[in-house]
């Protein structure tokens, strides 16, 4: 069962909290029509304060909450 998300362009398809305490969520973006179904679509939020997102065009961000972060764009290895 999805949530909507009004305006954001995607449906959340599931979301919760790890063991670790670490935020998930797992998002489709096929509901706004703006982008296929992808089912690597998804964000942590961490405990430590990082995050990371995996996007449905393939590229990937993590920010390690101290000032660091990486992106990768689509298709890169």
């Amino acid at each position: 069962m999805s949530s909507g998300n009004s305006g954001k362009g995607y449906d959340v398809t599931s979301s919760g909290t790890n063991s670790q305490g670490n935020h998930y969520c797992s998002r489709d973006y096929s509901s706004s029509g703006s982008q296929p179904a992808n089912d690597n679509s998804y964000h942590y939020s961490n405990s430590n304060g990082s995050y990371y997102y995996s996007n449905p065009n393939g590229s990937t961000y993590y920010n390690n909450g101290n000032g660091g972060s990486n992106y990768n764009p689509p298709n890169s290895k």
